[in-house]
């Protein structure tokens, strides 16, 4: 049996209107749009309503998110989601940047001027007691702008909560201009999709994506989930979601490194993760996070780390399998435990530092002189990877390069044999080109010869060469 999602305190009213303007829409065989409806193509009537009228809808996928930022808001708008005050609530959130709540979202701002300019193109659709089921963002940019009205389509009599979640989120799977879901809440999506009992490969069809990248968006929202928790200190502070909004790029490609090393060496893949996660924390860019391996705490942090954020000594510990008496374990490795320990100490720190008025001043400093701290022995760590890094590659670019001149000569000879049957080849022209061939390999065994004192057989080839010659 459907649940259902209980009625506004207008909702009679509402639906008197709505049932007298379907009667006349109908009369008029006017406009209608098209939704997934319980498993099938269903056409809505289209009619006018007033935006005072209409309600947000309290569990709208588009602010999951961020209606922990505020949690006294948010706790009037699970116990009284009609309310004016949760209404608020629910309009200045539609309003928002979804990684930074404190600045207008400029799609809102654009959505503003479309609105403005050319007037409201698609209806939303409503149900029958004027929950907006589809239009929310809509509805609040109208009202700022001073609109009275707004075209919407009915749900039919019976919609229930799930009715509702479940069409708004087909509407903004389709490919069209609707303003996307944000990183988090399309995540969070997921989660109640799968939370529902439907199996993974219908929910990933439903988000266009494969199964494999729903796999890896359930291990991040998971990490998330988990930095959250090692974030939160005695005094309350932790993250919110939103604080990882903007690093979806830099968790996806920490998944698929993580998943790669943690097939041949899982303490690896783990202190490769704790080091990431904690230049998300710092806010790093992508390219500076991925130097982190496996080894930057041991090789480039360790020992320059100030005293006020060196983790005590870890030591491995035997953990128990319950249902096996007498059988144990170890835990993580001491290099794991002592990598987790500092990122542990910057999730807290970067959470106290964003407390503001929840935490005293003293302490706020105190978190935030930590972070800078942290942001200094990071930047000379990130800094000689990044050297070493550049180091590698070139060493690795030169025998590369001559490994792809000796698949163009192969691929030389076999063309060769073919240009002479077919007597197509330019002897003149080739001749030259084994000049100017002989001249390359001459300059490389110049530097070869300063490089190499005791040649191996390669080499000694190239310099004999190059001496015959």
């Amino acid at each position: 049996m459907a649940v259902k999602f209980g009625v506004p305190p207008e909702g009679e009213k509402i639906r008197s209107l709505v049932e007298e303007r379907l009667r006349q829409a109908m009369a008029d065989n006017g406009a209608k749009v098209t939704v997934e409806w319980r498993g099938e193509q269903k056409h809505l009537h289209v009619i006018s309503m007033p935006v005072d009228m209409l309600y947000f809808n309290p569990d709208t996928h588009r602010i999951r998110a961020q209606r922990t930022l505020d949690a006294e808001r948010n706790r009037l708008l699970e116990e009284e989601p009609w309310s004016e005050a949760a209404q608020t609530y629910l309009h200045d959130l539609l309003r928002c940047r979804p990684s930074n709540p404190t600045q207008t979202d400029p799609d809102y701002t654009a959505l503003q001027d479309e609105l403005d300019d050319f007037g409201q193109k698609e209806p939303g659709i409503i149900s029958p007691d004027g929950i907006l089921v589809d239009g929310n963002t809509r509805c609040a940019a109208l009202k700022d702008l001073g609109v009275k009205d707004i075209r919407v389509a009915v749900l039919p009599a019976d919609t229930s909560r799930r009715d509702i979640n479940s069409v708004e989120l087909a509407l903004q799977l389709r490919r069209d201009k609707r303003r996307e879901y944000s990183y988090i809440n399309r995540l969070m999506a997921i989660e109640d999709e799968l939370s529902g009992g439907r199996r993974e490969e219908d929910v990933a069809r439903d988000f266009n994506i494969k199964t494999t990248t729903l796999h890896q968006d359930r291990w991040v929202y998971q990490l998330i989930n988990d930095a959250i928790e090692r974030s939160r200190s005695a005094s309350g502070a932790a993250l919110r979601l939103v604080d990882f909004e903007d690093h979806q790029e830099k968790l996806r490609e920490l998944h698929r490194d993580y998943t790669k090393l943690a097939k041949t060496d899982p303490d690896a893949a783990e202190q490769l993760k704790e080091s990431r996660l904690a230049m998300v924390v710092l806010n790093y860019p992508k390219t500076t996070v991925r130097l982190a391996e496996a080894d930057f705490h041991s090789r480039y942090l360790d020992e320059r780390l100030p005293e006020q954020l060196r983790p005590a000594a870890q030591q491995s510990a035997a953990v128990a399998i319950p249902g096996l008496a007498g059988v144990a374990i170890p835990d993580a490795t001491a290099a794991v435990k002592t990598t987790r320990a500092l990122t542990d100490a910057l999730l807290q720190a970067k959470a106290a530092a964003q407390a503001g008025g929840t935490l005293e001043p003293a302490a706020v400093a105190e978190a935030d002189a930590l972070i800078k701290s942290a942001r200094k022995t990071f930047d000379v760590a990130a800094k000689m990877a990044g050297q070493n890094a550049q180091l590698q590659k070139r060493q690795v670019a030169v025998p590369e390069r001559l490994t792809d001149a000796a698949d163009y000569v192969n691929q030389c000879a076999a063309e060769f044999a073919e240009a002479k049957a077919k007597r197509a080849l330019d002897e003149d022209a080739f001749d030259d080109a084994l000049l100017t061939l002989r001249a390359s390999l001459a300059r490389l065994a110049k530097q070869a010869g300063r490089t190499f004192s005791s040649p191996g057989s390669g080499v000694a080839w190239l310099l004999d060469a190059a001496r015959e010659n």
